[in-house]
Formats: C-alpha cells, structure tokens, sequence
C-alpha cells in the first residue's frame, strides 16, 4: 500500500434508520427517544433504544434535523457592547435558557449605534437564525417595522420601541422604588443620574422617580435631573455636577450601577462620604456592587426571567406588540442612610 493511502474504509456513518432496524421499532419512535430537546422516558422501549443507538455509535445529526424543520437552532442577540457587565449578563441568561430548548445563542455587540445594529442584524439573517433578540431599541426607531415587513422573528429585551413585542424590567417601578426607598429614609432632595432620553429603560426609571416625588408631595427641580449615558465615566461627570450645586442633594439615584460606581468616585473626589454624607442607589445589582467598600443599594432585575419571557414571546406568543414587565425588587445595603 502507497504511502499516504488509508488502510481503512470510512466508517459509514449510523443513521436514525439503522437504530430503528437493529431496535425494532419505528424511525418516528428512535427520533422521539433520542430527542435531547425533550424529556427522557424511563420506559424499558426508550432505555432500550437508547441502548441500541449507544452500542452503534448513533450521533444525532443536528443540520439535517434543523433543515428538515426549517431551522437552524440559533437565535441571534444583539447587544450595545459585553463589556456592560449588564448586557453580558442578560446574554448569559438568553443563552442559558436557549440551551434548554436545544438552541444556540449567538451575540452580536453595536456600540449602541443603529446603524451597527442594523448590519450586526442582517449579518445574523444571513446566517440563518431562526430569530433576533434585540436589546438597542430606541425612541422613534422604526427598524422592528422594516423586520416585521420581511417576516424576519424578533423580539425587543430590556428596552423597547413601544410597537413591538418586548420582555423589559418594570422600570417605572423600579425607579418608584429606588425614589420611595430614598424618600422614606427622610431625603427630600434627591438628585438623578438620568440616563440617555432615547432608552425606555432610563427613561421609565425617571418616570418612576417623578411619580414617587410627586406622590409625597416633593417638587421635582429641574437642576437634580442630570443627563448621562449607562457609563462609568458619565456617572462620575454628572455626579460632579449635582455637587456643584449651590444647594446640592442629599441622595443620588443612578440610573444604573455604572452610573452609580462612577458617582461614588465623584463624591470621594469632591472629600464626602457615603453615605454619611450623601446616599446612593443604583439600578441592576451586578455582581460587583455588594463587594464595593460601601456595597451598594440598588434595584435588582432577574436577567434570567427576563431571557425566558423574551425567548417565549419570540418562539410561542402570537402577539406581536405584547411588552411583558419583569418586577424588580429594591435591595438595600449600605450606601444609603437616614437623613435628619
């Protein structure tokens, strides 16, 4: 035999038809037995088939099963960046419960551009997703038209353009919390780090904020609403400017808790403490908040529901501008205290 020639056939490859010959029973019944997506029968048929298709070396052919039924198990998410521990975690969460369908999320990161968004999108049509998972939804943008028109799946998390179906935090809750919680530990003026006006996130936080001013009786000043971005590096410039303030407040609430990290060092900057001197609360509780040298209050948002919600209305809901809201939950540490 020549060198470089095998010594061996390729070993054709087991298939469904073979499993269901050497087992005796149906093709239909190896297929639903060996189907990882579903839960496994204990039956001594399914044991037995499983056993079967263990002796042959069956390894089930997810391609040829994903063309047969139009799909290709993936499921493309498009985020700003991951360098957002927020939207890194929400990926995580997505990916963790396609994994229980049998499916495979695949991230696509826009710098919260919509052009970029765009193109991160098509790019993933192209590859034959079976949906979009969108988290860059913008104030009068009307891209979910232009996929609803192609007949492209997609479903809008976190954030959401009002017109399409979408799995969000109950923001104006949360920011009702975050307000209410700053309101009953005695503060009256209460600066906010308000995010970008083009987010229904930031801007349902703030919506939150005025309605649990406005309910005990507390103006809202114009000059404690401060815009930023979902930076670190924002929060610690618009910090800057609350303290400037000729009559500066007693309490921040950020619009997240990159906002609300980046405060905490403008207020060290300017030599004031929290939350002795002035109290804090931020938005998501990532991980890294509760270790901080003063952990930090915050409004927690369970990133793993939001996931499911989101891929239930993308794969099993029928209503195309359902917005599901997630309840978040205020969770209390250090960073805030009385004011007397």
């Amino acid at each position: 035999m020549a060198d470089g020639e095998t010594s061996m056939k390729t070993k054709a490859r087991v298939t469904l038809h073979d499993v269901a010959r050497e087992a005796g029973v149906s093709k239909s019944t190896v297929s639903r037995m060996l189907d990882e997506r579903l839960p496994n029968s204990d039956s001594p048929k399914a044991r037995h088939v499983r056993d079967i298709a263990r002796k042959l070396g069956y390894v089930r052919d997810l391609s040829a099963a994903n063309l047969r039924r139009g799909s290709t198990g993936t499921i493309g998410v498009i985020v700003p960046r991951l360098t957002d521990t927020v939207m890194a975690m929400f990926y995580e969460a997505v990916s963790a419960a396609a994994a229980q369908q049998g499916r495979f999320a695949i991230v696509a990161t826009t710098d919260d551009n919509p052009e970029a968004s765009h193109k991160a999108a098509e790019a993933l049509i192209r590859r034959g997703v079976d949906g979009l998972i969108l988290t860059t939804a913008r104030e009068g943008n009307h891209f979910g038209d232009e996929l609803r028109g192609r007949g492209v799946p997609f479903v809008y998390a976190l954030r959401h353009n009002g017109a399409s179906a979408a799995s969000v935090g109950d923001d104006q809750l949360g920011g009702y919390l975050a307000t209410r919680h700053l309101i009953d530990l005695g503060h009256r003026r209460i600066g906010i780090i308000a995010g970008p006006d083009y987010a229904t996130s930031s801007l349902g936080r703030l919506a939150g904020y005025r309605q649990a001013l406005c309910e005990a009786g507390i103006d809202v000043a114009p000059e404690l609403v401060v815009p930023s971005s979902f930076s670190i590096e924002s929060g610690e410039t618009a910090a800057q400017t609350l303290l400037a303030l000729a009559h500066p407040p007693t309490a921040i609430f950020a619009i997240n808790d990159n906002t609300a990290i980046g405060s905490m060092s403008a207020i060290a900057r300017a030599g004031l403490s929290v939350p002795e001197d002035i109290s804090l609360v931020g938005y998501n509780d990532i991980p890294i908040v509760s270790r901080l040298p003063v952990p930090l209050t915050t409004v927690r948002v369970p990133f793993d529901r939001v996931a499911e919600v989101a891929l239930q209305l993308l794969f099993d809901d029928g209503d195309t501008a359902t917005v599901r809201k997630i309840t978040p939950s205020l969770i209390p540490r250090k960073s805030t205290s009385s004011f007397t």
